[in-house]
């Protein structure tokens, strides 16, 4: 089968499409055939070897957390999955991905594919889903009534965050540039503030928020300066860089890590399935590309949710 892989750390160069050998689930493994992975930030610094500590691999890599296709095989001591059936997945970041045309994927962390969407599509629901999802509800404790900023609501967990915090009932202030504003308002954002205008905090200035979601990689001074808009009661969350357990603030702060979740999982595909939650993807490559994609991602020209499909 065609995979992508890197076998050393490095740029984007170090990625290779090329022939591997088909994989063979073990005990509690599903061989899921790919319908399409997803790229998402994280798999620059994968790639790049920023994780080899905190979250070592084993070389040669398969990139890719988000999962969407079609089982092909269950390995032993599987049950409840059959072949056929349209599954979906966040891949733990440590095994092997879905840039490949077939991928393994733990029985425990699938979920039904959505019915009401393209299966492709569906490869940008996962990781960037439950991060919004883990993000909101189980750092920030968010309930109905509260007031939320959503830093960098154009992106893909950003967008997510904001349909998920409104149909909670909470009122949503959202960051997004004009390319990205109009589809951020029909999401629900009561407030977009154009943050290529106007800094953040000093177009949100006067205002406090219970929940305070920061989605872009900042300086420890403009974190500091959300740490601001903070309600008394409030709380800062991050899903980037840098560690807030390294900047001296006056208010509570989670960071955010996404988990697997197949309970999480389950939940965001319903609510695609009953039209509450919308999936946007921008660009859909083929997996040969994907080492064009990591280079436009590395030079920050990589707009919107990319989905990667393996060739026929």
């Amino acid at each position: 089968m065609k995979a992508v892989r890197f076998h050393e750390y490095g740029d984007s160069g170090v990625l290779r499409y090329e022939e591997v050998e088909r994989p063979v689930p073990g005990p509690g493994q599903v061989l899921v055939r790919v319908a399409a992975t997803s790229f998402n930030p994280v798999d620059t610094a994968i790639r790049a070897g920023f994780l080899r500590q905190a979250m070592p691999i084993t070389l040669p890599h398969v990139p890719g957390l988000d999962l969407a296709g079609t089982v092909a095989e269950a390995g032993p001591e599987v049950s409840g999955w059959n072949p056929g059936e349209q599954v979906v997945a966040h891949l733990p970041l440590t095994v092997p991905g879905a840039a490949a045309e077939y991928a393994l994927a733990p029985a425990e962390l699938l979920a039904a594919a959505p019915k009401t969407v393209d299966l492709a599509v569906a490869a940008a629901l996962s990781t960037a889903g439950l991060t919004a999802w883990q993000a909101l509800f189980r750092d920030a404790g968010l309930a109905s009534g509260r007031s939320v900023l959503v830093v960098g609501a154009g992106g893909a967990v950003g967008g997510y965050a904001v349909q998920l915090a409104r149909q909670a009932g909470a009122e949503v202030t959202a960051t997004a540039s004009p390319r990205s504003a109009e589809r951020v308002r029909r999401y629900g954002a009561a407030h977009v503030i154009d943050h290529t205008e106007t800094p953040v905090a000093e177009a949100a200035a006067g205002r406090r928020f219970d929940v305070v979601l920061n989605l872009v990689p900042t300086t420890k001074e403009e974190i500091t300066r959300l740490a601001g808009l903070v309600a008394a009661d409030g709380i800062l969350v991050s899903a980037t860089p840098p560690a807030l357990a390294d900047i001296a603030l006056d208010v509570r702060t989670a960071q955010t890590y996404v988990q697997s979740d197949a309970a999480d999982l389950a939940a965001l595909v319903a609510r695609v399935d009953s039209g509450d939650l919308h999936i946007h993807v921008a660009n859909r490559r083929p997996l040969a590309e994907l080492p064009q994609v990591h280079a436009l991602a590395d030079e920050g020209r990589l707009y919107g949710k990319t989905v990667i499909v393996p060739e026929p």
